[in-house]
């Protein structure tokens, strides 16, 4: 009985996807691939995505470790605010980024008058909204990695002498390694398909922060191959970081 609705369920999330495989000019795929706003626009989404998960990673990790294994008022409250990003609307994220972090945003205007940064449609405007939508995706995984990590081991290191901070990077770090690399990927992923927070917060200006996504939007409104093409630039790319990394850290003994 459950072989209908499972194959449904399949034929709903691969259906869309092999119509841009049906779809597609293979005839002049290879020109398309070679244009200079294409290989730009994939290069700022490679670069943007990896300092985006950088930053995911480094801020994080100790984020999970601290709901995980602190317990503190209002933890619950705390962890809903940082899943808040998995269901709020892309562009209200970005909306929300310009008003705390825009020229005359809460933050963002004492960065500029004290140190001149502005991140507003930047480079580094881009890297900002990704990793605001990008990091739930680590802190759920690494938080959960940490859960399931037996505490006996650390326990055992500190009754040896181990200070925290030891006990933290020889022994708490490669237990949970495999949900780090598994939540950097997802979270590498969903950082280079970002779209909404991107073009409110960071607009979208060729070489500086247009990225795949904004570039497939906009070639959508012109030229539907175009868009076609950058779209399976996009899937190749995520099927193909999918498919290996993740496999390779969340399956390995």
């Amino acid at each position: 009985m459950l072989v209908l609705p499972a194959v449904a369920g399949l034929a709903f999330l691969v259906l869309p996807l092999a119509g841009l495989l049906i779809r597609a000019p293979w005839a002049t795929l290879p020109q398309r691939l070679a244009e200079p706003q294409v290989l730009e626009a994939l290069r700022l989404s490679l670069v943007c995505a990896t300092a985006a998960t950088v930053v995911c990673v480094l801020c994080g990790v100790p984020l999970a470790w601290l709901l995980a294994r602190v317990e503190f008022p209002g933890r619950r409250v705390v962890r809903a605010l940082v899943t808040v990003p998995l269901v709020l609307p892309p562009v209200v994220g970005g909306v929300a980024l310009l008003l705390v972090l825009g020229r005359r945003g809460l933050v963002g205007q004492w960065l500029e008058s004290a140190f001149g940064i502005t991140l507003p449609f930047t480079t580094l405007g881009v890297i900002v909204a990704e990793a605001f939508v990008a990091m739930p995706f680590l802190v759920i995984s690494v938080e959960g990695a940490l859960r399931a990590a037996d505490r006996r081991f650390e326990e055992a290191a500190a009754t040896l002498g181990a200070s925290r901070w030891t006990v933290f990077r020889r022994v708490t770090l490669p237990l949970i390694m495999p949900g780090v690399m598994a939540g950097a990927v997802l979270c590498w992923a969903r950082a280079l398909g970002e779209f909404g927070a991107t073009i409110t917060f960071a607009g979208n200006f060729p070489g500086t922060t247009r990225t795949m996504p904004l570039a497939v939007y906009l070639a959508l409104e012109t030229d539907p191959d175009a868009a076609i093409v950058l779209s399976l630039v996009l899937l190749a790319v995520s099927v193909v970081v999918l498919a290996s990394l993740r496999d390779r850290w969340v399956n390995s003994p």
